[in-house]
């Protein structure tokens, strides 16, 4: 299991089932935030679809190149996918550049 929590938050303990920790700036850590029923009056919090793509873009170092490729690629795909919202985000989370290549090569297929 993977969770996001602001930098100066410090994560809670969790035994069971094994959790990666990601830390995101809390300026930006409600960008692409969304709430969801999970269950009847279960909500949690979940990043969308564009914002998970610019996440897996920034941490390509630590994921790997091939998660935040074909990830992207996958978005693509979509009906509702918005280039220009990936390239907008990816400006504000400081990884423009990389997603604006990955973005070229990936709509010159």
């Amino acid at each position: 299991m993977q969770i996001a929590v602001p930098s100066q938050h410090r994560p809670p303990r969790i035994a069971y089932p094994p959790t990666e920790v990601f830390r995101f700036d809390a300026a930006t850590f409600e960008l692409g935030m969304s709430r969801v029923e999970a269950a009847p009056e279960e909500w949690v919090r979940i990043y969308d679809a564009t914002r998970t793509v610019v996440d897996l873009m920034r941490l390509r170092g630590r994921l790997g190149d091939d998660l935040a490729y074909s990830a992207l690629q996958r978005y693509l795909r979509r009906h509702d996918a918005r280039p220009t919202e990936l390239l907008r985000l990816a400006s504000v989370l400081a990884v423009r550049g990389p997603m604006q290549r990955a973005l070229d090569v990936a709509m010159a297929q």
